[in-house]
């Protein structure tokens, strides 16, 4: 990968609701900036960043394709996201390594529910962004409503710095409202090339007006261009992209451009607003961490020559290369053939090789530097969040955080011969992807997988037949249901036990409560000091966190506890570590019993996009589902409907909703909360799905 200063970097993600034509936009840029010599289609199944088979045959982004492309001499690195909020996983990682986004919004369908989603991720992350308006080709489209839109539902002061040169079928490109030209695209799909001309006599009028607001709103910003505003000077070009630039980075505004992806007009003019106006890894600044010895934070800037620090941001097994690791480096150098450390699993890895990466096909390279991501190969025991730093100077940057899955399946392989094959494979997926659990039912001794959907937990066993040549048989859906407590408790218990002439002594009171923090769980060491000796402290709450992670009312695991350690007693001599865990996992259970264990349900968000004619029988069987609906907007005939319902109603719910609408209506799920059971829901969990009479 050839020396390129920092501030030429754009590391960028390209978000959007499904089919608002994001992928699309990522196959025009590799094609205009040479990275492929022919053009993808989504539709056909050829898109480049659409890699895997499942991607090109339903015609989604599943992975976060990652590619490395040149415009003007700036290095971009591209993360393509899915749309699908099954694979959230996959847009929040990208996230938490790019500096700058591209939200692409459908000319139609305007602010669509994932979108909604995606847009406040990247605000989670202060990520600036760019909103790009596709598809203005097509009839009905409305780039001013559009705008408004984003204006309404983010809170957030737009720039247009377009307009449309045509409408619907005579959409022809773009008028700049800085360079106060137009420009148009060839109607020839392979026209790299496109022609700047005179705003013609019929737009004047129109594009003057826009770009006096357009002035107006830069001058409220920028004392200098107010100046010039208001004395009627000239104002430079580069002022007004300064200005927009520097507004783009404090997140205060969002340019807005517009095109049409499929038809190839307008990506070009986006290529430049990305180098012009989003950030390069410079304007994000230095990165902060913890020194894992001290627990002091600590700060890296954004240099060559400061220690080495990146952080993983995903893993893929390849069939060929075998396991690839995705990294971003925040400081420092890495070179092939040097030794860095793990810093969270505590361990020394060499680097044998480095990867430039564009979708699916690899690249060697030799070194990677401060802003740049890339990929090495290899490097066992690395999870997704992991920091790798140099061996010298340790660091553990902050990491990933992701949800819980909430939909659980039993799996088993077809042959029996295959069990083996299946553990390690299974080892692997989720090694891949942090929403995707791999666990043992303790009363059937069956494999369990979660994942964040239906569609989810369906790709990976797609997965696991087409990569790796193993048929699968899974069990029906269940809800991945978690355990709490509504009252207070206390439990004493001790742990004495002798065997092979070694006494075991643990002795601990544990108080549990309520708990309602960000986190599952809180510890706290009320104890006086000396009664048991600190160095126990970690026993007891590894006793604790493996009790709450096998639950104790049906298997599922516990959350929203806040457990106190009260009092205890040790011997010197025969107290160990392995006694205090197993008292305290007892005292915790015990605990739990007696305060009024719960179980508590996922609750989903559902978005809904429905026709007119069918919104009555879909209304009522959403209602059927126990559904609530919270929100109904009508726009160009389509209902967006708003609300919640228990995840155990919704199996099923893609095929019922295409009967009820003869294939024309959408949805989207996602985790919104975990709810209380009612007592008699509860009952019939026990006897109807776990065979249990009796949760007392």
């Amino acid at each position: 990968m050839s020396p390129i200063s920092v501030d030429k970097i754009r590391n960028i993600g390209f978000m959007a609701h499904i089919d608002a034509g994001k992928t699309t936009t990522t196959e025009r840029i590799l094609y205009y900036t040479g990275v492929t010599y022919k053009m993808g289609e989504v539709h056909d199944g050829t898109a480049e960043m659409d890699w895997m088979d499942q991607e090109q045959e339903r015609g989604i982004t599943i992975t976060s394709a990652a590619t490395t492309c040149y415009w003007n001499d700036y290095r971009i690195n591209i993360i393509d996201t899915p749309g699908h909020v099954d694979f959230t996983a996959e847009v929040e990682r990208s996230l938490r390594v790019l500096d700058g986004a591209v939200v692409v919004f459908c000319g139609v369908g305007g602010v669509e529910p994932q979108s909604e989603k995606v847009w406040h991720q990247a605000d989670k992350y202060n990520i600036p962004k760019i909103a790009y308006i596709n598809k203005m080709d097509r009839v009905a489209s409305d780039y001013s409503d559009v705008v408004l839109e984003i204006e309404d539902k983010f809170g957030v002061e737009t720039l247009l710095l377009q307009l449309p040169l045509g409408t619907e079928d005579k959409f022809k490109g773009v008028i700049d409202l800085i360079t106060m030209k137009a420009y148009r695209f060839s109607d020839d799909f392979t026209q790299v090339e496109y022609e700047t001309i005179d705003i013609p006599e019929e737009y004047s009028e129109q594009a003057g007006l826009y770009h006096e607001n357009l002035i107006e709103k830069l001058a409220e910003h920028n004392l200098d261009l107010m100046e010039l505003f208001i004395e009627k000077k000239e104002i430079p070009e580069d002022l007004i992209r300064k200005v927009v630039r520097d507004l783009t980075l404090s997140l205060e505004c969002v340019p807005v451009l517009m095109g049409s992806s499929f038809k190839n007009k307008g990506v070009q003019r986006l290529l430049d607003a990305i180098v012009e106006y989003l950030p390069s890894p410079k304007d994000k600044g230095s990165i902060r961490g913890i020194i894992p010895k001290t627990g002091k934070t600590v700060e890296r800037e954004l240099s060559d020559s400061e220690p080495f620090s990146a952080l993983v941001f995903k893993i893929m097994t390849d069939k060929h290369a075998g396991q690839l690791v995705y990294f971003r480096v925040y400081s420092g150098v890495m070179k092939t053939g040097s030794m860095v450390f793990n810093s969270v699993k505590k361990e020394k890895v060499r680097i044998n090789r480095l990867l430039k990466v564009h979708s699916n096909k690899m690249e060697e390279i030799k070194e990677v530097c401060a802003g740049d991501i890339a990929v090495t190969v290899g490097l066992p025991g690395v999870s997704t969040g992991d920091t790798l730093c140099d061996e010298r100077h340790h660091i553990v940057l902050d990491t990933i955080k992701f949800p819980e899955p909430v939909v659980s399946v039993t799996i088993e392989p077809k042959l029996t011969s295959s069990h083996k094959k299946l553990e390690e494979i299974l080892q692997k997926l989720s090694n891949e992807d942090p929403t995707f659990k791999v666990n043992v039912d303790p009363n059937t001794g069956q494999t369990l997988i979660s994942g964040m959907g239906e569609l989810h937990v369906e790709v990976l066993r797609e997965r696991i037949k087409r990569e790796f040549g193993v048929l699968t048989k899974i069990g029906k859906p269940r809800v991945a249901y978690r355990e709490t407590i509504r009252e207070t408790a206390v439990a004493e218990e001790k742990y004495v036990k002798q065997s092979a002439g070694k006494s075991q002594y643990g002795h601990v009171v544990l108080k549990l409560e309520p708990y309602s923090g960000d986190s599952k769980y809180n510890f706290d060491i009320k104890i006086k000091s000396g009664t048991i000796p600190e160095e126990f402290y970690k026993s007891i709450e590894t006793g604790v966190k493996e009790a709450m992670e096998l639950g104790t009312l049906a298997g599922f695991p516990i959350i929203n506890v806040n457990i106190s350690l009260l009092d205890g007693s040790y011997d010197s001599e025969d107290s160990t570590e392995l006694a205090f865990k197993v008292a305290a996992a007892n005292a915790f259970h015990k605990a739990f019993r007696s305060a009024r264990p719960i179980l508590l349900e996922p609750v989903m968000k559902v978005e809904l996009t429905v026709q007119d004619e069918y919104l009555g029988e879909v209304i009522n069987d959403f209602n059927a589902r126990e559904g609530k609906v919270l929100r109904m907007e009508l726009k160009n005939g389509i209902h967006n409907v708003d609300g919640v319902a228990p995840l155990s109603s919704m199996f099923g719910y893609a095929t019922a909703l295409r009967t009820l609408s003869q294939g024309r209506a959408n949805y989207s799920m996602e985790f919104y909360r975990h709810e209380q059971l009612t007592e008699k829901k509860m009952e019939n969990i026990f006897k109807n799905q776990l065979g249990i009479y009796s949760y007392n």
